[in-house]
């Protein structure tokens, strides 16, 4: 697959694949951008999370979609739009690949306003380095995106077109750096579906044990704690891959991004020393992160957003990290659910349970999904707002895979138990917890007895976990004399997750039930 021949449409000038150096000499001429103390660039943007609602398909097949769609003449209409403003715009190319497996990899493409060369420099850190970039260049996905165009008509004047036939997604009137970022990979998880796959919204990392390294793979929206989970050091465990793999029927794990895309609201050294680290360093580049006049960054500041974000390069890291190409075929797959209510640290799930809680894709709501998710309780089917095809095919597809890799699945809680941050009587999953219950997993030192409620397994106990009612949150009900509250809580979980599954008819109806 070759991306459309008009994957630079003409325009007042090009610079083609600047130097890190430019990139950064381009940003520092933003007005929005500013030094911090550590040397590096912090970009204030006007947009700061994603544009689902401005999102669309381009398709005369809407009933192949999940996700929202126009027409081929609409879609037409809105590149010729897009086409003639860059006519009279100074643009920048960036070119590279989604992933390092000469076998897998897809050559990729960032055509974007100069005037915002901090996406530029952004994206170029996350792909990997192509080896013949430039004019000759044949990308098969194309990012063509303006920042600065306003599309009367659409919500909030912006739009983003997404044409899967011919590897194009064109972004208009968003200078948020993650609309470069997962125009790319949207359209990589339909090439990876088509190769018989599953694109994963998924951190991957490599634990050693007694028994031999072991390869886990985390699943959750942003803002589950998925990057924490990934870096989070168990036995000295290795980080691979932050954000987006592809698992296949062999259970080998494919990578995307040479560098991470990391969350810095409450970043903390001593829970995540690694990412402190190289957010720290003057070739990260920054996105919404408060500082103040004297350039002094806050990551605890959350007066403009909690979204602020970091882009550094794998590298960064110290040389922590794995290349993907080297690791074992997939171990574990934890599913993680922010959750503020009866869901416990953690839960082993048999094959239909885990596609279940995959296909649910539960958490609290965050500040990465923008102000109309935060604190509610979403679903997202699959834990992967980026997959562009009928949503179903993600929970199908996962159970053929787990049937075919063997791998354990688990759910995890990165919340609370027994009530949100501001009620006294509930109990706090720690990073701590989190990472005693990911070195047990690894090591295989948990025993496990049936959940009546649920049908999954919890633990006995955890090594490193003194409260049991982290695990088994059932007690901590009994114990506060909320025993009543822990059934409703049940049997409405139960009946929203049956609802909730009836929504998607292409999905097997085994998996569905699990759900309830």
């Amino acid at each position: 697959m070759v991306a459309d021949a008009a994957t630079v449409p003409e325009a007042q000038s090009i610079r083609w694949n600047p130097t890190p150096d430019e990139l950064r000499e381009l940003t520092e001429r933003m007005p929005n951008a500013r030094l911090t103390n550590f040397g590096n660039l912090n970009v204030q943007t006007r947009v700061t999370a994603r544009s689902s609602a401005s999102t669309y398909v381009v398709t005369d097949n809407p009933e192949a979609h999940s996700d929202q769609t126009l027409s081929r003449r609409e879609g037409a209409r809105l590149a010729d739009l897009q086409d003639a403003y860059i006519r009279g715009q100074e643009m920048v190319v960036i070119d590279g690949h989604i992933g390092n497996d000469p076998a897998e990899r897809v050559r990729a493409r960032l055509y974007i306003e100069a005037a915002n060369a901090n996406i530029a420099g952004m994206q170029h850190w996350l792909y990997f380095d192509a080896d013949r970039p430039g004019p000759g260049f044949e990308p098969q996905l194309v990012v063509i995106y303006t920042p600065n165009l306003s599309v009367p008509g659409y919500p909030n004047q912006r739009v983003i077109t997404v044409d899967l036939e011919a590897g194009v997604t064109r972004v208009m009137n968003s200078d948020y750096f993650g609309e470069s970022k997962k125009g790319g990979l949207r359209m990589w998880n339909a090439l990876v579906d088509a190769r018989g796959g599953l694109a994963m919204h998924a951190g991957c990392k490599v634990v050693p044990t007694p028994r031999g390294d072991r390869t886990i793979l985390i699943v959750g929206l942003s803002g589950t704690g998925k990057t924490t989970t990934t870096f989070t050091r168990q036995n000295g465990s290795s980080p691979v891959q932050d954000d987006f793999i592809a698992l296949y029927p062999d259970g080998r794990v494919v990578g995307t991004e040479n560098g991470c895309f990391a969350k810095t609201f409450s970043l903390d050294p001593k829970f995540e020393p690694t990412i402190y680290g190289a957010v720290r360093r003057p070739d990260t580049y920054l996105e919404n992160v408060s500082q103040n006049a004297d350039g002094e960054v806050d990551f605890f500041d959350t007066s403009y957003t909690q979204n602020g974000r970091a882009v550094f390069r794998m590298e960064a890291l110290g040389g922590t990290h794995r290349d993907v190409r080297e690791i074992p075929r997939v171990h574990h797959l934890l599913i993680l659910n922010r959750n503020e209510s009866i869901i416990p640290g953690v839960a082993r799930l048999d094959p239909l349970h885990a596609a279940a809680y995959f296909m649910l894709g539960e958490t609290q709501g965050t500040s990465a999904g923008g102000n109309d998710e935060e604190g509610k309780f979403l679903r997202v089917p699959g834990t992967n707002p980026f997959f562009p095809l009928r949503h179903e095919q993600q929970g199908n597809r996962f159970l053929e895979l787990q049937s075919s890799c063997g791998f354990e699945a688990f759910l995890m809680n990165t919340g609370r138990i027994g009530g949100g941050d501001t009620d006294p009587r509930s109990v706090k999953v720690s990073i701590d917890h989190s990472s005693a219950i990911v070195k047990a997993i690894a090591e295989g030192t948990i025993s496990w007895h049936r959940d009546p409620d649920f049908g999954y397994e919890l633990a006995d106990s955890v090594p490193g976990i003194d409260d049991p009612e982290i695990l088994e949150p059932r007690h901590l009900y009994e114990r506060q004399g909320r025993a009543g509250e822990y059934r409703d809580l049940v049997a409405r979980l139960k009946e929203g997750r049956r609802a909730y599954m009836r929504r998607w008819d292409g999905l097997l109806p085994d998996i569905a039930s699990a759900a309830g």
